[in-house]
């Protein structure tokens, strides 16, 4: 509370010393330095400041001045607190503030002996603010403007601490020079046609002008005119106030802001911000003329062509009348209409000047405005001898129309449409083709009527602020039927007709229509009971849904819908559990096609009982009262089938259709003859099946032998598992099993196939045989023994078993009895394998 008592009570101090100081300034006996008292204010870089007069209120002499953190004194102790700096006071009194010191504001005498009083002074920058105005309005700035030579200006100072403090007295001693860079470079201080000396001004207060300079200031040359622009060099000045050579801050204090105006070198300019505009948009013209002075603006006589207009003047605009006056309609160069402004003629204006001598006017133009050169011309109604203009094209814009895709689309889809306008806001899109009427009917809704340049009758787009435009063209709500065909898709900026467009800009696409159709393929021709089937194929026109029909062995499935995807296509899913009950034998199956209205004319009837009737829809019985419904119940399949596409093959139907049959069997599964193998053969088991591609079948494959054993025997498991795919083949679908025999004992094996959706087993053996065959070649080995036949060795003939074991294999456990001969010795060696 108290740190903001003291901030209010010091902020007070400050606006009382800049109001209304305490004393002024005095200076000392000839040569002798400024004596400072009580409220003064001290420049930074001044020197030779005489603080003596303060001893009188402190208790000594005065050694210092002082910037304190609170800049009032301690209530109890009549103290400073928290000193930020000091500057010393020399042996004569006087101190010098040679550089800027860390904090300005308020700093406070201190004694030699410590006092302290809260008597002070202040320590300021010298400051001074420039500015340009109009003599006539001291308010109106230039700065950065445009005058003309008809104008008078004035310089605007303002300084709060140097214009209202150094002085001494009633005499303001802030001295500055307004100095001027020339357009061509020079730097001049006296300046206008009337050579104002802008030297020596002596700054008298906060604000001040240099023509009419406050009492007290300096009054040398031509100060305290105003500065007349009269023949005075066209371009651009900057002037800037500089401190004069008798300050102390001399080159060490800023000078003032850079002003900058410019000269005109006519007494009235006019310019364009385009030098050419599409019609369709607008531009803007800028009159610089004489401050807040009253103009004629028009068009001039631009011939323009029958039945066009001229570029209109915008409404509402700020001191610009849309009015001709008597003298203005003496003008032999006016338009023929500006005489007679209308709300549809607004092409000449009285108009006012701001402070600054400028005024804008924007000009409308529409696709109705002639494309021709146009010149904008002001006046001054008090000397028409002083006038300018300017020029501006306008000229036609253009019309574009595309379509996304390769310009074929089916009766039913949506054509993608865009294009470009640059000459109107809006897109008129209407149609011509085969058996329409000769000038088009509207794209939107296309009847028989033709158009009749009346815009309603058209399908029209807004043009985006970017020139664009789209249009998303649905066929499948055409109010009638078109034929397929070539189409020409018009693009105008206006709402004109094909046989009255020469003056209009337009642009055509050309499209072929065709007519939607249908396509169906099922995944498979024979169908396992319990297998998933597909139907599927491509719906051109992109209906929302095709409708699945399916008739076999008393099995109706009625109208299932099928939702025709992006791509056109669509697929429809018999699951295992719709054709596990499926009886063996053909079925017929029609996919019908709405086309381009997306309504089916043929609907099953009624719903959910197996469909007993196809009817013709609700929306087509007005048409054809008379027609019956088509009964499917109690005819055989491909009676009923035949039915239906009798029904929409009617002329009173607008739906295709396609057909389409496949065969039911119950599944199967078949082995082909595997054959005898060896130990340690690699071999495939392949087969047959009617089970759908993908399917997955389990083999197995077993030795006979393996089955359970005593506990105290070995058991040893011989065989292969594993799952397999069933691929698509030429006549039936396939599936093959790699076998790798090199662990098989020799056995009888038993393979089974087995498949779960749809549960089918099918098994078939084979053998694997102990070791390989012998080729014929190899008997040969045997001479050798023969022909030892002398040595009278019987154990010749037990060697013979061998070769004949080779040559005629037996399986592994069917070893013949009449080969006991081999003896226990024998046995050891089979049961050891």
């Amino acid at each position: 509370m108290k740190s903001t008592m003291k901030l209010m009570v010091a902020a007070l101090v400050v606006v009382a010393l800049l109001a209304v100081p305490a004393m002024a300034r005095t200076p000392g006996p000839t040569g002798a330095p400024t004596v400072l008292h009580n409220g003064d204010v001290a420049f930074v870089y001044e020197t030779e400041l005489n603080v003596a007069s303060f001893a009188g209120v402190l208790s000594g002499p005065v050694i210092a001045i002082e910037k304190f953190g609170n800049d009032q004194p301690n209530a109890s102790s009549a103290t400073f607190t928290g000193m930020l700096a000091e500057i010393p006071v020399n042996p004569d009194g006087t101190i010098s503030i040679n550089t800027a010191p860390p904090y300005l504001g308020t700093w406070f005498p201190v004694s030699v002996n410590g006092g302290q009083s809260t008597q002070s002074i202040q320590i300021q920058h010298a400051d001074v603010t420039l500015d340009a105005v109009l003599n006539a309005s001291h308010t109106d700035s230039v700065a950065g403007k445009s005058v003309t030579r008809d104008t008078e200006i004035s310089f605007k100072l303002i300084s709060n601490y140097a214009g209202n403090f150094y002085k001494y007295g009633n005499t303001y001693l802030a001295l500055v020079n307004i100095e001027l860079v020339t357009p061509g470079g020079g730097k001049i201080q006296v300046f206008g046609n009337n050579n104002v000396d802008l030297r020596n001004i002596a700054l008298n207060g906060s604000v001040e002008y240099t023509d009419s300079l406050a009492q007290g200031a300096q009054a040398i040359g031509g100060v305290g005119q105003a500065i007349d622009l009269t023949n005075v060099e066209a371009g651009t000045y900057t002037a800037t106030a500089k401190w004069t050579t008798t300050m102390p801050w001399y080159n060490l204090e800023a000078n003032s802001n850079a002003v900058t105006f410019t000269v005109l070198s006519k007494p009235i300019t006019i310019t364009t911000n385009k030098e050419s505009v599409t019609r369709g948009n607008s531009f803007v013209i800028t009159i610089t003329g004489e401050s807040k002075k009253y103009y004629w603006v028009y068009l001039k006589d631009a011939s323009i062509s029958s039945g066009n207009t001229y570029p209109q003047i915008s409404p509402g605009q700020s001191n610009v009348v849309t009015t001709v006056d008597a003298g203005m309609m003496a003008l032999t160069d006016i338009n023929p209409l500006a005489g007679v402004v209308t709300a549809n003629n607004q092409t000449a204006a009285n108009v006012t000047t701001a402070a600054d001598g400028t005024r804008t006017v924007q000009f409308d133009t529409t696709s109705a405005t002639d494309d021709t050169k146009y010149t904008v011309k002001v006046i001054d109604p008090l000397d028409t001898s002083k006038y300018d203009t300017v020029d501006i094209n306008v000229e036609k814009g253009q019309v574009t129309v595309t379509y996304e895709g390769t310009g074929t689309y089916y009766l039913g889809e949506v054509i993608d449409l865009s294009g470009t306008n640059t000459d109107s806001n809006t897109v008129y899109l209407y149609l011509v083709g085969p058996n329409l009427p000769t000038n088009g009917v509207s794209l939107a809704d296309i009847t028989v009527t033709s158009l009749d340049n009346n815009a309603a009758t058209f399908k029209s787009v807004d043009v985006n602020t970017d020139n664009t435009w789209t249009y998303k063209w649905d066929t499948s709500q055409l109010t009638v039927t078109i034929d397929a065909g070539t189409y020409t898709i018009y693009a105008a900026a206006e709402p004109q007709t094909k046989d009255n467009l020469s003056n209009v800009q337009y642009s055509t696409a050309s499209v072929v229509l065709k007519k939607p159709f249908v396509t169906a393929s099922t995944s498979a021709n024979t169908l396992a009971q319990g297998d998933i089937l597909y139907i599927q194929g491509t719906a051109e026109g992109k209906p929302n849904d095709v409708f699945i029909w399916i008739f076999g062995k008393n099995y109706r499935d009625c109208q299932e819908s099928a939702t025709v995807n992006s791509d056109a296509t669509y697929s429809y899913k018999l699951d295992r559990g719709d054709t596990a009950n499926l009886y063996a034998g053909q079925y017929f199956a029609v996919v019908q096609h709405p086309m381009m209205n997306g309504i089916p004319d043929i609907v099953g009837e009624p719903v959910g009982t197996g469909c007993v009737f196809a009817n013709i829809t609700t929306s087509l019985l007005g048409t054809n009262p008379g027609t019956p419904p088509v009964r499917l119940n109690g005819l055989q399949a491909s009676d009923a089938a035949n039915a239906l596409v009798s029904a929409l093959n009617s002329p009173n139907i607008d739906d295709t259709y396609t057909k389409l049959s496949f065969m039911v069997e119950a599944p199967w599964i078949q082995i082909s003859t595997i054959g005898d193998h060896y130990v340690g053969d690699t071999f495939t088991i392949t087969g047959t099946t009617n089970l759908a591609v993908g399917d997955q079948i389990q083999m197995t494959v077993v030795s006979s032998s393996f089955q359970p054993t005593e506990k105290t025997q070995t058991g040893e498991f011989s065989g292969s598992s594993g799952t397999v795919t069933v691929q698509q083949g030429d006549t039936y679908n396939t599936f093959s099993f790699d076998v790798d025999a090199s662990t098989y004992k020799p056995d009888e094996y038993l393979v089974t196939a087995e498949s779960i959706e749809p549960s089918q087993t099918v098994t078939s053996t084979f053998n694997v045989l102990e070791g390989q065959p012998t080729t014929v070649a190899t008997t040969p080995v045997a001479t050798p023994v023969v022909t030892a036949a002398p040595t009278p060795i019987p154990t010749t003939e037990v060697a013979t078993p061998a070769p004949v074991t080779t040559a005629k294999p037996q399986p592994g456990f069917g070893v013949l009895v009449s080969l006991v001969g081999l003896g226990a010795v024998a046995l050891l060696v089979l049961r050891r394998r």
